[in-house]
């Protein structure tokens, strides 16, 4: 494809007009300010269009979708085990992979192509991903009340199916992590296992960590340690990980996050929603560490708009540090689309340069938000909406173009996620 006189914002994320962009396969093949010359392939008119990286999700529980709403005004512990966990109980694979496609075409309509997910029945998550042609670093968040072998739990075998069946499926789009769903949720020694089962699978890591301040008081309690501390004596963060929330962690866990090369998925929409607080962002930074930014689960935040995050991100730390100079907007997009992509390990994602994947937003800029256009990269941070996307392409093919999903039945899935929903409500009502 050939997009033709478009404004981008470059690997800098400065703002570059005019430009020519060429993709071959799953590549940007040439960023140009000419038009190439007896160009044979599709060109599509990029004038009053802005080009941006695609979004990556750092933290989310896409088929989530399916109890977006369902449990609201209530604080984490009583929502977890009084409506989200009775719910998910009665889920089966079909409901998991059409919830696990409405938040795939939500997060195409955003601009987002790739997501760090921790959920249940894998194989139909991976599966919906690969239909709909979408990026996914895939985990089961790995739960045991007692002092089981991780061997002996279903997750392992489900584990073992992931890695053979779907690691590096479809061009490298598919990966699998491992995961340890939080402290409060697991034992030491599955956590220690499933840290040795990931070195031997050399694959990457994804835990909840520190999201409220009873569980992270609570572990105290447990272990004389905090989170950090407890999954890094186990062994947690030997591997590339991707640490969801961290809104309770001290300067002694960031400073072994930082050590340990962890990745800090942001959320701070459910952070808020769930009242749970907000994460020292500006510290971490400060002390070097990696910051990502994700939606979490739809039962939570309830959207999987990381143009909302951007914007919430990039706003509340100028609030709570009532300095207006942190998280400036080139910081917000960064965690948004490069940061989230290095999360993932993929390496070749998440910047707008000839070599890199062809994953790629596009704004649709005839609309009075972005006027006067002095800055269109704070316009994107502080201004745009989810609906201003235009187009949305993943490894060079088109996933969402002006109102159209080419890869999803999006009709079929939201009759299909409606009915899954009002079936388990029912079952659980009952209960």
């Amino acid at each position: 494809m050939l997009f033709k006189d478009i404004s981008l914002l470059n690997e800098d994320f400065n703002l570059a007009k005019h430009k020519y962009v060429e993709t071959e396969g799953a590549l940007i093949k040439r960023i140009s300010s000419v038009c190439p010359d007896n160009y044979q392939g599709e060109i599509i008119e990029g004038s009053n269009k802005l080009m941006l990286p695609a979004f990556y999700n750092a933290h989310a529980h896409t088929p989530m979708t399916l109890l977006r709403g369902y449990g609201e005004n209530m604080n984490l512990q009583d929502w977890l085990f009084k409506k989200i966990f009775p719910f998910e109980a009665e889920l089966s694979g079909e409901a998991v992979y059409y919830g696990a496609l409405l938040g795939i075409g939500e997060m195409f309509r955003g601009g987002t192509v790739s997501a760090t997910d921790m959920y249940m029945f894998g194989p139909d998550i991976a599966e919906a991903f690969i239909k709909a042609g979408a990026k996914l670093n895939l985990s089961i968040g790995t739960t045991c009340f007692d002092d089981s072998s991780f061997y002996d739990l279903k997750d392992y075998g489900i584990n073992e199916e992931l890695f053979q069946t779907y690691h590096g499926a479809n061009d490298g789009a598919i990966q699998i992590d491992m995961s340890i769903h939080a402290e409060y949720t697991s034992k030491p020694k599955v956590v220690s296992e499933v840290a040795a089962y990931a070195q031997k699978k050399n694959c990457r890591m994804q835990v909840h960590l520190s999201e409220t301040q009873s569980e992270h008081g609570e572990c105290i309690e447990r272990h004389g340690k905090t989170p950090a501390k407890y999954f890094a004596d186990l062994g947690i963060f030997d591997l590339p990980a991707t640490a969801a929330h961290c809104v309770w962690v001290t300067d002694e866990d960031m400073a072994i996050l930082k050590e340990k090369g962890v990745t800090v998925a942001h959320c701070p929409v459910s952070n808020l929603k769930l009242a749970s607080g907000v994460a020292p962002v500006p510290k971490m930074l400060s002390v070097g560490l990696r910051v990502a930014l994700g939606t979490d689960g739809a039962s939570s935040n309830n959207s999987l708009s990381m143009i909302d995050e951007m914007r919430v991100l990039a706003i509340v730390h100028k609030g709570v540090e009532r300095d207006p100079l942190v998280i400036t907007g080139s910081e917000a997009l960064y965690m948004a689309t490069r940061s989230g992509a290095l999360s993932q390990g993929r390496k070749d994602c998440g910047l707008i340069k000839e070599g890199m994947r062809a994953d790629f937003t596009l704004l649709d800029l005839d609309n009075p938000r972005y006027f006067p256009r002095e800055n269109l990269l704070n316009h994107v941070v502080y201004a745009a909406e989810g609906s201003d996307v235009y187009m949305t392409v993943c490894d060079g093919r088109i996933v969402y173009y002006n109102g159209e999903f080419p890869t999803l039945d999006m009709e079929k899935i939201m009759y299909e996620a409606e009915k899954f929903y009002c079936d388990i409500k029912s079952r659980v009502d009952k209960k």
